[in-house]
């Protein structure tokens, strides 16, 4: 859908929606509509009723007294009259207030927008507030739910955006019992249709469900705008509305049994939600593996959750800070799986402090079968944790001591050379537990105490062997050296994890664009996760005021360039050197989703003209080459006829009346054609489904043909079910069909007509002897202005198929070709087996 133009970006007042959602029709809706519209007049508020479909009902009629109502369109169509919104005469009228029934309704051909919903917003941004209704089955999202449910397809349906955008949204709710009796009292349908509503549509399991389904709807609704409040007023404590389960994934081997068990808690209560997080730590003291996650994650979305990546140096705080913006109230994490020397050396892991922290979160430790079993992956040159940097200088003065009061009582079987390597091992164990300065200060006290102990002359500090003083400086030089390089190791492993990191993120964010989630709001959603902040927003520079450093470090605002005209404004924290680059980058994705958007837009606007030029042109070369002959035709029979200087015997002037006849018959037939092709490719043709017969279809599809030169025979017509079609349009492909079956067929051959049930669908076949179809051609077929070659390439648009599968689809059905055993080609078309559900709405709409 693309994206509106409010009066707000043109300066004006942009009217206020307000949308009655309702879980079935009989709810009540429009009697709340009209309540509120009265309450609103006795305020002193100008009020209309732009459009209200009362249903005959009387107590829903009664509250039109003492409203102002516009006049009704009145629009011709098909032979028919509607009665339709008049837009231009609300806007003309310019109320404070217009009452419009019925959001998802389509409005018949020939006004200037197809839904209403698009009339509404021209309404609001003429800066007129709305009140409307709506039923849940009509939302776009829920559709194909209600119809597993109800079995009954909606053909009318609003986008979720349309009714999310709205400032209000009233839930109008009914038990089901209770709308079974206002159903049984009359107050609902008329009498003759209400046994067949409560056995169908209304039976109590139906109304149970879309009953949910509604509350569950606005309750995700509600559910934003309570988010939207704590964002803008900075609160950070749960509010325990409903239950929200977050489970951290590290990419390690556990994670599909943390999500499984965080499902299971979010299951135990009704509505609860399932977010999975993983932090991308710039230290690199997870291992995260990319596949492991990606497995984790579509495990995640199958269970119905979501999954998030968000960018943190101490995972504990950044889980927390996660699961508080979200408003969780349980936090799942998998027992660490370190080993028993790393939680000797540092005793306190992620658990431990996340536990500290939490505050008002519950927190789940799951065991699994990886727990203590040491990491998967170790990753050399972590950034040392608080125990190991007090452990290291410790060691480096501690461990040169014990080494030597060990070695002063077995010094007998060694010499010098071993005993300096035995000093060097244990100055390389230092500096890999503690880095250099360890290194440097364990370095210092094992040449000191070498020297004193080891180093003749004994018990002195002094060396009298040119040998003996090499082999100190060597001693000391290398402890220095490998010191040095433990700590460049563990500087560039940093950096490398610190980029791993940032490519982790940057993947997720290039991973929710290819997943065709490029839309700016889902963007900044996603940039606001994963850094962990309260608000994300892209504003024009022009509108964004200038501020000092302090000020906004104070603020918690971040700001960075995300294109020449916009700004990607953050609040929350300050975010260090490391993360700027990360969302240098989260801004350059979202300037382009902005151009991609614009283009878009751009395009759909393009697009029409293009693709009504390329129907313009194609039209034009084939009506100027394919209506020439049945108008020469007609126009020579006439003539023929009108002359008065040939005496025509009787069997002549009959056959010229029936050339003229098969000439008018033809080019009605392809102007027809060219009519509905024109109405489908401008999705402007309106249908009316409802139970057809084949049987009764069949003669009326035959009779507007003309004289066919083959049998046309048919079987099995009266024994399948009827199928929901629209009568004239399926009459239209059936005719369409038996031409071209008749057109390639020869003069002793015959063109079958058969049906048969396909579980719940009915196929119609057209099948004829003639030579067949080539593979590469079967979808070529379907392309208007093309005759492959056809035998009789002087007459016929090359429509007849093309039209007859546009016409199918639209009907719900498809149309294939098959091959004919023995040759040949059959055309199958397939619809949905009409039920007692669809005969109960055709009584309704007629």
């Amino acid at each position: 859908m693309a994206p509106r133009v409010t009066a707000e970006a043109a300066g004006e007042r942009q009217g206020k929606l307000k949308v009655f959602l309702g879980a079935a029709p009989g709810v009540g809706k429009t009697y709340r509509m009209l309540d509120e519209g009265r309450r609103r007049l006795r305020r002193g508020t100008d009020v209309v009723v732009a459009y209200a479909e009362c249903h005959g009902r009387q107590h829903t009629e009664e509250m039109l007294d003492g409203l102002e109502v516009v006049p009704r369109l009145h629009r011709a169509y098909r032979g028919t009259t509607f009665s339709e919104l008049d837009l231009d005469a609300v806007l003309a009228r310019g109320p404070a207030v217009a009452l419009v029934d019925e959001l998802p309704h389509t409005n018949v051909p020939g006004g200037r927008n197809a839904k209403r919903w698009q009339d509404i917003d021209e309404l609001l941004a003429a800066g007129i507030d709305v009140v409307t209704t709506v039923n849940v089955q009509h939302l776009e999202s829920l559709n194909d739910v209600v119809e597993k449910i109800t079995g009954v397809p909606q053909r009318e349906t609003v986008p979720d955006e349309v009714v999310r955008r709205a400032d209000q949204i009233e839930l109008v709710d009914m038990p089901a019992e209770a709308l079974r009796r206002r159903m049984a009292h009359g107050n609902i349908y008329q009498p003759e249709k209400v046994d067949a509503a409560l056995a169908h549509y209304f039976r109590i399991g139906n109304l149970t469900a879309l009953r949910e389904l509604a509350l569950l709807w606005v309750a995700g609704r509600v559910d934003e705008t309570l988010q939207k409040y704590r964002s803008e007023h900075g609160i950070g404590t749960v509010w325990e509305t409903r239950e929200r389960v977050v489970v951290a994934l590290t990419g390690g081997p556990e994670g599909e049994t943390l999500i499984r068990r965080a499902e299971r808690i979010a299951d135990r209560s009704s509505g609860g939600d399932l977010l999975a997080v993983h932090v991308a730590r710039s230290d690199g003291l997870a291992y995260a593996s990319p596949a492991a996650l990606a497995r984790q994650r579509a495990l995640v979305e199958s269970l119905g959750g979501s999954y998030h990546s968000v960018v943190g140096d101490h995972v504990p705080t950044a889980l927390l800070d996660f699961a508080r913006a979200e408003n969780a109230t349980q936090l799942v994490l998998g027992t660490s799986r370190r080993s028993w020397f790393s939680r000797l050396v540092a005793p306190r892991g992620i658990g431990e402090d996340t536990v500290e922290l939490s505050g008002d979160i519950d927190v789940h430790m799951v065991t699994h079968e990886r727990a203590g079993r040491g990491q998967r992956l170790s990753i050399p040159g972590r950034q040392l944790p608080h125990a190991r940097r007090i452990a290291g200088p410790v060691a480096g003065l501690v461990l040169p001591f014990l080494l030597t009061a060990v070695l002063t009582h077995i010094r007998g079987p060694l010499n010098l050379t071993s005993e300096a390597l035995l000093f060097l091992a244990t100055v390389v164990g230092v500096a890999c537990l503690g880095g250099v300065v360890s290194a440097l200060l364990a370095s210092l006290t094992a040449s000191l105490l070498l020297n004193y102990y080891f180093i003749p002359p004994s018990r002195e500090f002094t060396i009298t062997e040119a040998n003996n003083a090499l082999a100190l400086a060597v001693f000391a030089l290398v402890a220095v050296t490998v010191a040095a390089l433990v700590d460049r190791s563990l500087r560039l492993s940093r950096r490398a994890a610190s980029a791993t990191a940032e490519a982790e993120t940057l993947s997720s964010m290039a991973g929710t664009i290819l997943r065709g989630d490029q839309g700016v709001s889902v963007l900044l959603e996603r940039t606001r996760e994963t850094f962990g902040m309260a608000s994300a927003e892209l504003v024009p520079r022009a509108e964004q005021e200038p501020g000092t450093e302090a000020e906004e470090e104070a603020e918690g605002l971040v700001k960075v360039p995300a294109g020449p005209d916009r700004l990607l404004v953050l609040r929350g924290r300050r975010l260090p050197a490391s993360e700027h680059r990360v969302l240098t980058a989260f801004a350059a994705h979202l300037a382009a989703a902005l151009d991609h958007a614009r283009l878009m837009e751009a395009a759909a606007e393009v697009e029409p003209v293009k693709a009504a030029d390329r129907l313009r042109t194609a039209l034009l070369a084939a009506v100027s080459h394919d209506l020439r002959t049945p108008l020469a035709s007609g126009r020579a029979a006439i003539s023929s006829l009108r002359s008065t200087d040939v005496d025509f015997t009787a069997a002549e002037r009959s056959e010229l009346l029936a050339t003229a006849e098969d000439s008018l018959i033809e080019l009605n037939r392809l102007v027809d054609n060219l009519l509905d092709m024109s109405r489908l490719r401008a999705g402007a043709l309106s249908l009316h489904l409802q139970p057809t017969a084949f049987a009764d279809v069949l003669p009326l599809s035959l009779a507007t043909l003309a004289a066919a030169p083959v049998r046309i025979a048919s079987r099995g017509l009266a024994e399948v079910c009827d199928v929901l079609a629209d009568p004239p349009l399926l009459e239209r492909v059936i005719a369409n069909l038996v031409t071209n079956a008749v057109r390639h067929s020869g003069a002793a051959e015959s063109v079958l007509i058969t049906a048969s049930a396909m579980g719940p669908r009915v196929e119609l076949r057209v099948i004829d002897r003639g030579p067949g179809l080539r593979p590469e051609d079967r979808d070529r077929i379907f392309v208007p202005f093309q005759r492959l070659g056809d035998r009789d390439n002087t007459s016929g648009l090359g429509l007849g198929l093309a039209l007859s599968r546009g016409l199918a689809e639209a009907m719900g059905g498809t149309l294939s070709p098959e091959d004919t055993p023995g040759g040949g080609l059959t055309m199958v078309l397939s619809l949905r087996a009409a039920t007692a559900g669809d005969a109960m709405e055709a009584v309704e709409a007629d």
